[in-house]
């Protein structure tokens, strides 16, 4: 009788240290991911993650319809290495404008290669200045200096606003963060579908990439792409070539 009671005991504890796992609070941290599939279907998000809806976030275009094919173009560009203005390049022979997530850094640094992307038409949005892991910012006032700091940056830099998009550094949040963005007048950009592109020291290869991006496109989808890639900067003209075959229009962010 001793060993049953033992037995219940762990498997209660066990039960609610399962529970606790998954408790939510205003700032608990969370990983932003979708489960992928191969069927050309948008992913459906994860129901943990539902509390998401109410902060004006979007990780894909939940209203494209068939007749009108889009994929919108994101990219989170911290610095150069001479991939991003290649892509820039591929960009304008397409004529498609795609949404820049940016740092401090790059306007610092490259600041003619930032306002060539408001020139041509980009949106130039907000990865937070430092590019911090924004989930340990509980105070309002903090999360928002870290937005401003960049506004600010932008604003001396071209004498325009930023668009109001902000994606979190490292994909890191939590719904105390979407609210504090939200009513800084900001929406929430995460992705339907990313790959492993950013490490420089280990880009993928240039053939299983494109195979990669192409069996996972969708209608309505957002993709996340690092534009000092390598092998992103070798393979733009033919992803955007091949989605344009395919019926694709690549959209703005400011229609969700």
């Amino acid at each position: 009788m001793q060993k049953i009671t033992k037995i219940l005991l762990c498997a209660l504890l066990v039960c609610a240290m399962s529970l606790m796992s998954f408790a939510h609070a205003e700032t608990t941290a969370y990983n932003w991911y979708v489960k992928n599939n191969d069927t050309h279907t948008a992913p459906v998000l994860d129901k943990e993650l539902c509390f998401i809806d109410k902060y004006d976030t979007y990780y894909v275009d939940a209203d494209a319809c068939d007749d009108d094919k889009v994929i919108y173009l994101t990219f989170d560009a911290g610095y150069e290495n001479g991939n991003v203005e290649k892509i820039l390049d591929v960009l304008k022979d397409h004529n498609a404008a795609g949404a820049f997530f940016v740092l401090d850094n790059i306007i610092m640094r490259n600041p003619e290669l930032v306002k060539r992307m408001s020139d041509e038409g980009h949106l130039v949005c907000n990865h937070t200045a430092k590019h911090h892991d924004m989930t340990k910012i509980t105070n309002k006032e903090q999360f928002a200096q870290e937005l401003k700091a960049l506004e600010d940056a932008y604003f001396e830099l071209t004498g325009r606003d930023m668009a109001k998009f902000y994606r979190p550094p490292e994909g890191r949040f939590s719904e105390q963060n979407l609210s504090f963005a939200k009513d800084l007048g900001y929406k929430t950009v995460f992705w339907s579908f990313a790959y492993a592109d950013w490490d420089n020291n280990k880009q993928p290869d240039e053939e299983k990439s494109i195979e990669k991006v192409l069996s996972h496109t969708h209608n309505g989808e957002i993709i996340l792409l690092h534009p000092t890639s390598a092998t992103n900067a070798a393979i733009m003209d033919r992803l955007l070539t091949e989605w344009e075959n395919q019926g694709y229009r690549f959209g703005s962010l400011s229609e969700l």
